[in-house]
């Protein structure tokens, strides 16, 4: 059994992609446009003019597997209650992608030591998706 994350982004996710490419080394592993899909939207589902917005997409951030969409195309993605926890291997790193994912977004509680970790901060990136960043003890 397998637990993933699926991330939808309201109509920013191809942005949100070049974001954790630039970001995170994120790859893209697939992306299917709604003008591809076998089926069509069922009516009022996605806006007109969406046909080139993502479908389905499988974004590869480490050895972790994000899969995401634009879903309804509004532009207002909204996630609460879930935050990603990013597991970086040295303090070095964790720095590094702390800073990068703030950048445009809203810190939490800045990176730093704490009784649990070498490093941990907590950020909400420029897309409103909460992160953990963290080095293990």
């Amino acid at each position: 059994m397998q637990v993933q994350a699926y991330l939808s982004f309201d109509g920013r996710a191809e942005e949100a992609a070049a974001f954790y490419q630039r970001t995170l080394g994120a790859k893209i592993e697939m992306l299917m446009r709604m003008k591809d899909s076998p089926a069509p939207a069922p009516e009022g589902m996605v806006p007109p003019g969406s046909e080139n917005k993502v479908m389905h997409m499988a974004l590869r951030i480490g050895d972790t597997l994000v899969l995401a969409s634009d879903g309804a195309c509004h532009g207002k993605p909204v996630f609460q209650g879930v935050s990603l926890a990013l597991t970086m291997d040295s303090e070095a790193e964790a720095e590094r992608a702390f800073a990068a994912l703030a950048d445009g977004g809203q810190v939490q509680m800045p990176i730093g030591p704490t009784f649990f970790a070498k490093r941990f901060g907590m950020l909400t990136d420029p897309f409103g998706v909460a992160w953990m960043v963290l080095t293990a003890h």
